[in-house]
């Protein structure tokens, strides 16, 4: 029998499904994907410059083969199976996998614990009183991201005028709910200070560096809605609140 190739009625049954790469040196799962048909095999005769294929050709320099599993199947729907495959990615989590992007509308339906999910659909407004600056960061946010990676996705790096100077609180907003809060101590041109992650100097743009805010404020607004202060079709990262004199 061939394991490269399903028959016709087998892929009746099929549909859609969902399916993992495993290493079988160590039972690891490494990559997570959805398909129909003859999908599943397709990787092993890719030939393409990327973590997932370098793998596979490591197992087979080995000797081996990678374990194929089919997690789930009979699904009716490509869309059921894109949202399976990517609660599967989240719940492995993107770093322990060889996928390079998080799963279909992760940032929309993906893991959440019970709080996330609560603020998502419970949403309680924020009212902003201070000087601040809402900063959202939904392209850089992942689910279990390090309090060290939200500092510096929030900080690093906008296109801002003089008015940053006024600022005295920054927003860490994702999905429209407030993350976090930081005090903000001090602006440098982009790329001055040293980030989590790879950036490149910009002089057009800015970031700062600060403190986590004062319990008080933290508690005033961390988990609060501003979605309320975007306009309709506004789809800018950052917005001043209190700053500017049209800023209620």
């Amino acid at each position: 029998m061939e394991t490269n190739k399903f028959s016709k009625e087998i892929k009746e049954y099929l549909k859609y499904y969902v399916y993992i790469y495993i290493d079988p040196e160590n039972n690891e799962i490494f990559y997570v994907g959805k398909g129909k048909g003859d999908r599943v095999f397709s990787h092993l005769n890719d030939s393409k410059e990327n973590d997932k294929c370098k793998r596979i050709n490591e197992i087979i320099s080995r000797g081996q083969m990678p374990k194929i599993e089919i997690l789930i199947h009979g699904l009716e729907e490509e869309e059921v199976a894109l949202r399976v495959e990517a609660a599967v990615i989240d719940l492995i989590g993107i770093d322990n996998l060889t996928n390079t992007m998080h799963g279909y509308r992760s940032s929309l339906y993906g893991r959440l614990s019970i709080e996330q999910l609560i603020q998502r659909y419970n949403k309680e407004i924020a009212n902003i009183e201070e000087p601040s600056i809402i900063i959202r960061i939904n392209r850089l946010f992942h689910y279990g991201m390090s309090k060290q990676e939200l500092y510096d996705a929030t900080r690093s790096c906008w296109r801002l005028g003089e008015d940053r100077k006024k600022v005295k609180y920054a927003f860490a907003v994702y999905d429209g709910i407030i993350q976090e809060v930081y005090t903000v101590l001090k602006w440098f041109k982009g790329g001055e200070t040293m980030l989590s992650f790879e950036a490149e100097r910009d002089s057009e743009r800015w970031e700062f560096i600060g403190n986590i805010a004062p319990k008080e404020i933290r508690e005033k607004y961390i988990n609060r809605s501003v979605s309320h202060y975007f306009k309709q079709g506004n789809q800018s990262p950052v917005l001043y609140v209190n700053i500017k004199e049209d800023n209620n």
